[in-house]
C-alpha cells in the first residue's frame, strides 16, 4: 500500500495498524459474515466475468454447506468507497462550471465594451499601416494579460478557499485529505484562464479589427460606439447569465430547504447534555472475561455519583458514530428459517437505565436491569420496527425471538419495545433493532477478542457536557490508570459530525448561487451601463424636447428588466430539467418545488432592478447641453 493510505470511509474505522488475521475455532460458524474481501482482477477480466465465477463458487459451497452461502455481491471498490457522494459532486462540478461560463459571459461583453470605448484608436492604428492580423494580436494578448492577472488573483483567494473547504469537510469524505493547491489544480487555473482569455477575447478582437475606417474616422464618437450586432451580442451574454445564474440559484434554494428539513429530523432520542466515551481495557489486567465486566460496572457506579449527573449507562456502539453490527435472527411463531435467510436486525448491548439516560422512550414493557444477567432468563428489548413487522400491532412483549449462535438458534423474551432511533442513516427510514443486557450477552462476557474490550459510556449530564469530560476521566482512571478512554464528544457533537457532509454542500452550492448572483448583477449593470453611455447624445435630445426623467428611467429599467426577465424565465425552464440531477441528495423536497423557483426568481429580479436602475437614474438626469455636445 503507498504510504497514506486509507481504508475507504464505508467501513467506518480510522484504524491505521495493521495486523494478521488469525482465524480462531469461533470463525467455524459458516453463519457469520463479518469479513469483507478484496480481489484485484486480472488483465482483461471484466466485471461480469468475475461475478460469474462468484456465482459458481457460492452455488458449490450451498450444496456442500446447506443453509449457509448465498449470493456475494462482487462491486467495484470505487463504486463502494465514493458511490454516495459521487452525485453530490457532480452536481457541485456543474456549478463551477455555470460560475465559470457566467464569469466568462462577463469578460465577453466587458471586452467588447472595451474594444467599442476604442474604435477611433483601432482605427487610427489602422489607418497608419497597422494590419487587421497585428490589431487582433494586440488585443488578444491584451486580454490574455487581463486573464493571467485574474488567474493570479483567483489562485490567492483558491489557497484561502481551499482551507476553508478542507476544515468544513466531512472526516469521512472520501479524498478529502488529497485536496490541496498541487501542480495539476495550477496548470487546470493557467489552461483555463488562458484560454478563456483567448476564446472571449477573440470576437471583440475580431470587431475591433474590422472597422470601416473612412466611416469611423469621420464619425463622432456616438455613432461608431454601438452598432446593432453588438448591442445584441451583449443582451444574448446578460440573457445567458441570468439564466445560469437562476438554475444555480434554485439549485442553492433546493439544497438549504433540504438542509433545514433534515435538522429537524427527530433522532428519536434526546441528544441534549449527553456527554459520550469509549472505554478500551485492553492491554490492562481489566481485560480478562471474569475482571471485565466488574470493572464497566464500577466505572458506571463511579460516575454517576459525579455531581451534575443525571444518568449513567452503557452501550456497545453509539447511534450515529460511525459503527454497528446486524446479526440473523428468528421470530417466535413462525417457521424457524435457515440461518443464511434469516432476517437481520441492528445487534445492540446495553448496560442498565440505557433508555432514561439516552431519552428513547419505552413504549411497552419495562427497561434491562442490573437482575438481567447471566443467572437469570434471557431477554430482549426489540424496537417499534422489528415489533411491528413481526407481531401484529407492535405487541411484541412475552413474544420469543432467536439469535443464530453457530448455526442453531438460541432464544430469548422480549421483555420491552423501545421506540425507533435514528442508527447510521440520519436521513434513512428506521431499521430493526435488538438491545441485549450486556450483564447476558456471553459473546462479550466470555470473549477475548478486541471487540469485546470496549464499551461506550452514555452520561446524562445537568449542565454543558463539556465542563463535566474532565471529572468523568479522573473518575475512569482512578480504577485503573492504564485503561485508554477515546472519542469523548458530546451526542450534539456526533450528530453535527453526521450532518457534516450535507451542510458542506450546501455551504458549497449557497456559495456558488451567491457569486453567480453578483456576476450576473455586475454583468446587467456594465452592460446598462455602456447602454446609457452610447445613447447620451439621444436621450439628451428627448430630454431637450421634453421628455420627463421619469419617462427616461423607466425607458432604460425596461430594457435592462425585459433582458433579465427573458434570462430569468429560460433559467427557470432549464432549471427544471436540470435540478432533477439532484435528486438523491435532496431530503423531503422536490428537485421542482415551485416555492424555491418562485423565491429565486423574485431574488433575481431584485438584483435585475437595482442593477438596471443605478445607470437608469444616471441617465435620467443628465443635462441636455452636455449630452448634446457628446461624443
Amino acid at each position: 500500500m503507498p504510504e497514506g493510505f486509507k481504508f475507504a470511509p464505508f467501513w467506518a474505522t480510522r484504524a491505521e495498524v495493521w495486523a494478521p488475521l488469525v482465524l480462531s475455532d469461533k470463525s467455524a460458524d459458516r453463519s457469520a459474515q463479518s469479513l469483507r474481501i478484496f480481489a484485484r482482477l486480472k488483465d482483461g477480466v471484466t466485471l461480469q466475468q468475475a461475478r460469474s465465477d462468484m456465482e459458481g463458487i457460492t452455488n458449490r459451497l450451498e450444496k456442500q454447506f446447506p443453509g449457509t452461502n448465498r449470493d456475494v455481491a462482487v462491486v467495484p471498490l470505487q463504486q463502494k468507497a465514493v458511490g454516495d457522494v459521487r452525485p453530490a459532486l457532480l452536481v457541485l462540478l456543474g456549478s463551477v462550471a455555470f460560475v465559470l461560463l457566467i464569469g466568462c459571459a462577463n469578460v465577453a461583453h466587458m471586452l467588447l465594451a472595451r474594444s467599442a470605448a476604442r474604435e477611433k484608436e483601432i482605427a487610427l492604428r489602422a489607418a497608419i499601416g497597422a494590419s487587421s492580423r497585428r490589431l487582433v494580436r494586440q488585443l488578444l494578448t491584451e486580454s490574455v494579460v487581463l486573464a493571467l492577472l485574474g488567474c493570479l488573483g483567483g489562485l490567492l483567494l483558491a489557497v484561502w478557499g481551499i482551507r476553508m473547504v478542507v476544515a468544513a469537510s466531512p472526516p469521512d469524505l472520501p479524498g478529502i485529505e488529497a485536496i490541496s493547491m498541487d501542480w495539476r489544480v495550477l496548470a487546470f487555473a493557467l489552461g483555463a484562464s488562458i484560454l478563456t482569455g483567448l476564446f472571449f477575447g477573440l470576437a471583440p478582437a475580431i470587431q475591433g479589427s474590422s472597422l470601416n475606417l473612412n466611416q469611423t474616422l469621420k464619425e463622432s464618437g456616438r455613432g461608431a460606439t454601438s452598432g446593432m450586432r453588438r448591442r445584441s451580442f451583449r443582451s444574448m451574454l446578460v440573457m445567458s447569465e441570468f439564466a445560469m445564474a437562476a438554475v444555480l440559484l434554485a439549485g442553492a434554494g433546493l439544497m438549504i430547504q433540504s438542509f433545514i428539513k433534515v435538522e429537524r429530523i427527530d433522532p428519536g432520542f434526546d441528544s441534549q447534555h449527553i456527554l459520550s466515551a469509549i472505554i478500551s481495557t485492553a492491554g490492562t489486567r481489566e481485560e480478562a472475561p471474569g475482571r471485565r465486566s466488574v470493572f464497566f460496572q464500577q466505572a458506571l457506579e463511579r460516575v454517576a455519583a459525579l455531581p451534575g449527573v443525571r444518568s449513567v449507562s452503557a452501550i456497545n456502539h453509539l447511534p450515529l458514530d460511525g459503527d454497528e453490527w446486524d446479526f440473523h435472527f428468528a421470530a417466535g411463531g413462525r417457521p424457524l428459517p435457515r440461518p443464511i435467510e434469516a432476517p437481520h436486525a441492528i445487534f445492540r448491548t446495553i448496560m442498565p437505565g440505557y433508555f432514561q439516560t439516552m431519552g428513547i422512550p419505552l413504549l411497552r414493557g419495562r427497561d434491562v436491569t442490573g437482575s438481567d444477567n447471566t443467572g437469570s432468563p434471557p431477554v430482549v428489548i426489540v424496537n417499534e420496527k422489528l415489533a411491528r413487522q413481526y407481531w401484529p400491532g407492535g405487541d411484541a412483549v412475552g413474544q420469543r425471538l432467536a439469535l443464530y449462535d453457530n448455526g442453531h438458534p438460541a432464544w430469548y423474551s422480549i421483555v420491552g419495545v423501545a421506540a425507533n432511533s435514528k442508527q447510521q442513516d440520519w436521513t434513512g427510514l428506521p431499521q430493526p433493532e435488538m438491545y441485549f443486557p450486556y450483564l447476558q450477552t456471553k459473546m462479550y462476557l466470555e470473549s477475548s477478542s478486541g471487540w469485546a474490550k470496549y464499551i461506550t459510556l452514555v452520561v446524562r449530564t445537568g449542565t454543558d457536557p463539556a465542563q463535566l469530560a474532565p471529572a468523568v476521566r479522573r473518575t475512569v482512571w482512578e480504577l485503573d490508570k492504564g485503561v485508554a478512554i477515546s472519542k469523548m464528544e458530546s451526542m450534539n457533537d456526533v450528530i453535527a459530525g453526521s450532518l457534516a457532509r450535507p451542510h458542506l454542500y450546501v455551504l458549497l452550492l449557497s456559495a456558488f448561487g451567491a457569486i453567480a448572483l453578483l456576476l450576473a448583477a455586475i454583468g446587467i449593470y456594465g452592460v446598462m451601463s455602456r447602454y446609457v453611455a452610447s445613447r447620451t447624445h439621444e436621450i439628451g435630445v428627448h430630454i431637450a424636447l421634453g421628455a420627463e426623467p421619469r419617462a427616461v428611467l423607466r425607458l432604460i429599467t425596461r430594457h435592462g428588466m425585459t433582458l433579465a426577465g427573458i434570462g430569468i424565465v429560460a433559467g427557470v425552464i432549464a432549471g427544471f430539467g436540470l435540478t432533477r440531477f439532484m435528486t438523491g441528495i435532496l431530503y423531503e423536497v422536490q428537485p421542482s418545488d415551485p416555492l424555491t423557483f418562485l423565491t429565486t426568481s423574485l431574488a433575481l429580479i431584485a438584483v435585475a432592478f437595482v442593477a438596471c436602475y443605478i445607470p437608469a437614474r444616471r441617465a435620467a438626469k443628465v443635462d441636455p447641453m452636455v449630452a448634446l455636445r457628446y461624443e
